[in-house]
Formats: C-alpha cells, sequence, structure tokens
C-alpha cells in the first residue's frame, strides 16, 4: 500500500501533463515564416552604408498656402539613412539603439507623471535667483545631464523647409511632444547636425512672440526676456533644447507652405539628437504641428530602421481602405499622449488571458497604451508582457534557445536557419478588430551571427507603448477628427 500511494501522485502529474501536451496538439495555433537570411543581410548592409549617398532632393519652396483641408505630404527617413554609424559591429549598435530606447521610455513616463502630480505649469518656471525676467539668458533655463552621458530620441526624421527663403532640414517626427524646435545661430551649445545651422536673421518670416501671446502662454516651461518669450522643453532623459520661442514659416516638400507656426529656436540644445536639425511636435498639445495646422489627419509609414528607404509623413490624406481601425483616445489629465483602445493581444491566433483594464487609463491618468514614433520597442506592463512571453515561449520550445540580451528575456540561435516558422503576435483592439504583425516586428536580430530577440520588454511604468518595431511597414493614421486610428500594413 505504501509503494502504490507513493507512485499515485507522480502517476497523476505524468497524466496531467500527457493531457495538456494533447490539448496543446490538438488546439489551431496560427503560424508565419522568418526570413532569417533576409534580417541578418540588414544587419550588415545597415553598418556599411553611406549617408552621403542620399540625395536629399532639395524642395523648391512653394507659394501656395496650405489650407485646412489640404493634403500634402513629406518625405520620412529611417536614422540609419541619414546618419553614419561608427559601430564596429551590429551587436555595439544595438546596444546603443536600446540605450536611447530605454531613456525615451523613461522620458515618456516622467512627463506623464509629472503632469499627474498636480504641479501648476508657473512652478515648473526657473529659478531666477537674482535675475531678473529682462535679464535672463537662455542659459538659465538649463536642465543639467545628470547621467554624465547625452542622451536624446530620435529614429524618424522628415525633410522640411523653414523660413522664408525656405532652406530644407531634416526634423525629428516625435508623437510624443509638442513643441517644435530647430537649433539656431547665434548658439551657446549646439550638437552636430548635418545641415547648416537656422540663422533666423536671413528669414524674412521669422517673428520673435511676446511673453503675453497666447503660444507663450501654452508653453509648459517659459521665461520672458524684453518682452521676447523664452521656452525651454525637457525630455526628462536628460536632454533639453532651451531658446526663443517665435513664428516661422514651414514649407512641405513640393506641396505648399504654412506661415506663422509657433517654434522654438533653439539656443542651447542638449541630447544626441543625431544630424537631425531639430524636432517637430507630433502630440495631441495646442502647440503640436498638427494642432496647429488644424489637420484633421495626418499618418506616416516607418521603413525598417535597418533599410536605407524612405517613405512619407502625411497630413490630411485619406486612411488606406483596408486600414485596422481602433478607438483613438485621449487621457484627459494630459493631452499629448495618442493612446488606442485596444482589448488585448493574441500568440498563435489564440487571444491571451490578460484582463482589459491592464490597457485603460484609470482615474488617476495612469495606465492605457500609446501609439508612439519615437519609441522603439513595445513596452507592456509586467502582467501583460509576462502572459504574452510565455504564450510565445511555449510554442517555440522547437528552436534553440539562447541568453538574454539587454531588455530582452527570450531569445534565439538562429544561426543554422534561412527561415522558421513562429507562431504570430496580433493586437487584438476594442471593437473587435485585430493587427497581425510582420514576423520581423517582433523577432529582430541583435547581432550578425542569427541571435534573433523578441522583441517585447515589460514595464512598471505609469503605461504601455506599441513601439516603432513593432509599427514598421505599416501607414499608422491618426484620424484626430474621427478618434479613430488605422494601422495599413505594407504601405511605405
Amino acid at each position: 500500500m505504501a509503494e502504490k500511494s507513493f507512485l499515485h501522485p507522480i502517476l497523476f502529474v505524468i497524466a496531467l501533463s500527457l493531457h495538456l501536451q494533447s490539448a496543446i496538439s490538438r488546439t489551431h495555433y496560427t503560424t508565419t515564416v522568418l526570413d532569417v537570411s533576409a534580417s541578418i543581410q540588414r544587419t550588415l548592409d545597415v553598418l556599411s552604408f553611406d549617408p552621403q549617398t542620399i540625395n536629399p532632393n532639395q524642395q523648391q519652396e512653394q507659394q501656395n498656402s496650405i489650407t485646412q483641408s489640404s493634403s500634402f505630404s513629406v518625405s520620412l527617413h529611417p536614422r540609419s539613412s541619414l546618419h553614419k554609424h561608427h559601430h564596429k559591429d551590429y551587436t555595439s549598435l544595438t546596444h546603443s539603439r536600446l540605450a536611447r530606447d530605454s531613456a525615451r521610455v523613461q522620458s515618456i513616463a516622467a512627463n506623464l507623471e509629472l503632469a499627474l502630480s498636480g504641479v501648476k505649469t508657473s512652478d515648473l518656471k526657473p529659478q531666477l535667483g537674482i535675475a531678473n525676467e529682462t535679464s535672463l539668458l537662455p542659459e538659465a533655463l538649463q536642465t543639467p545631464v545628470t547621467s554624465g552621458e547625452k542622451l536624446g530620441s530620435g529614429e524618424y526624421f522628415s525633410r522640411v523647409g523653414v523660413g522664408r527663403p525656405a532652406r530644407q532640414y531634416y526634423m525629428v517626427i516625435d508623437t510624443g511632444s509638442d513643441v517644435s524646435w530647430i537649433q539656431c545661430k547665434p548658439c551657446s551649445d549646439c550638437y552636430q547636425q548635418s545641415d547648416p545651422i537656422f540663422d533666423p536673421s536671413t528669414s524674412s518670416s521669422y517673428h520673435s512672440l511676446s511673453c503675453s501671446s497666447p503660444q507663450c502662454t501654452a508653453l509648459q516651461v517659459s521665461a520672458c526676456r524684453v518682452d521676447s518669450c523664452l521656452y525651454q522643453v525637457s525630455y526628462g532623459d536628460g536632454s533639453f533644447t532651451v531658446g526663443d520661442f517665435a513664428t516661422e514659416t514651414l514649407s512641405f516638400g513640393n506641396t505648399g507652405t504654412v506661415n506663422n507656426v509657433a517654434i522654438g529656436c533653439g539656443r542651447d540644445n542638449e541630447g544626441l539628437f543625431a544630424a537631425a536639425a531639430g524636432l517637430l511636435g507630433m502630440g495631441g498639445g495646442s502647440l503640436s504641428l498638427p494642432s496647429q495646422l488644424r489637420a484633421t489627419s495626418f499618418s506616416y509609414c516607418l521603413v525598417n530602421r535597418d533599410s536605407a528607404a524612405s517613405s512619407t509623413l502625411e497630413f490630411n490624406s485619406a486612411r488606406p481602405g483596408d486600414s485596422v481601425t481602433a478607438p483613438l483616445l485621449r487621457n484627459s489629465k494630459y493631452k499629448t499622449f495618442f493612446y488606442v483602445g485596444l482589448a488585448g493581444l493574441s500568440v498563435g491566433g489564440q487571444p491571451v488571458a490578460v484582463s482589459p483594464s491592464v490597457f485603460a487609463v484609470d482615474e488617476s491618468g495612469r495606465g492605457g497604451i500609446i501609439v508612439d514614433s519615437g519609441t522603439a520597442v513595445t513596452r507592456l506592463k509586467t502582467e501583460a508582457y509576462t502572459a504574452v512571453r510565455n504564450a510565445f515561449a511555449r510554442l517555440t520550445t522547437n528552436l534553440p534557445s539562447s541568453s538574454s540580451y539587454a531588455i530582452f528575456d527570450t531569445c534565439y540561435d538562429l544561426s543554422s536557419f534561412k527561415q522558421v516558422s513562429i507562431p504570430t503576435v496580433s493586437f487584438r483592439f476594442a471593437g473587435g478588430k485585430s493587427l497581425t504583425l510582420p514576423p520581423e516586428n517582433y523577432m529582430i536580430p541583435v547581432d550578425s551571427a542569427g541571435k534573433v530577440c523578441f522583441a517585447v520588454a515589460p514595464t512598471d511604468g505609469p503605461l504601455s507603448i506599441i513601439g516603432n518595431i513593432q509599427q514598421q511597414g505599416t501607414r499608422v493614421s491618426y484620424d484626430v477628427a474621427n478618434s479613430v486610428v488605422g494601422f495599413s500594413p505594407n504601405k511605405c
């Protein structure tokens, strides 16, 4: 009897294990094919690519003014096509990208927490000390680089004309911020950029804004010098821009011009913005570029970040008819971010068990999930990430595993494969529609030897983020007028 009582639980465990394996084998899982060879080849190509071979196609200024209903577009380029890498190998490049990305996520979390903390805009004005507002220097608005390393964000760039006559500049597009700015002469501290630094004295359309102007009062942090508005934008990771707030004419390729756009003329700019002349704030606040243009919608398609190809940033263009649509939500406590109604995720065609509340904004303004052009790797709240990661790992036990890498804890050694079959991954949006990701948008190489990782990471921050790796090759349309976001694959 003693022997039977000892064996019984063991037999029960074996039987249960066999039952679960049988259940898994009976469940139908959807798969897709990852082209490992093509992914590895891109890692080699990006290191050898010379940005000097890119023709920026200097556009002539168009005299037609853009109206609210006008449809217009500009070119859109990945960072790798404009900024020559000085990394010895792809592993080094990946480490640099992930460090930049972690700083970006910290910045988003810090900005949201600051907004939710109840701090008033007036409390964020710089400490002037013995100086007064008429003698304030731009340096008084600086934020120190706390890490000792100049960090910054910016993975995709548009070519935009600034001033009259227009001169063309590469500008970072950023859906996670509102204020647009450009480095200006004279510059007390400017990072290196690929284009000559903008000189406002050569533009007939440059006009400083007064301290009482609506644009100046809408700034989160501002100060006054001889009734001229000074601005500061800090990105939370130690990078910042400080300077004069003014209006200027912007031109968009050969499609038209917009006058009197409020932009920052940066005199002191700290951050690794990598060749860009400045930044286009594409968020939902009143000072963002779409808001100032009174655009009813805008869209972009982000090419593979290891590609030299380009795409477009479009305003007021029709959403592709095959778009997977979802509710475009807003956080009443923070207007900048674009939230999306997400019900959950599926792996292998099967829904992952995660409470929908994980992806909802709560009463405090925390939670929810945003679509962000500047964050690379999708971040999911730890509870959701663990469930998704476990579901993916459970269906890839046939692939040789590899050690974790930086923020990625699920990696594989695919060095001996040209192609592999992997489970599909899909976002399931509120309203019932799903977006199935291309395999290269969630299984990415981290070196040139065949190590590939599941490109999603956990976060304990105040919100989740759909990053630009997961958006690659998809036209993302923000229909602001109708509160709809659309995802249309293969529209670059």
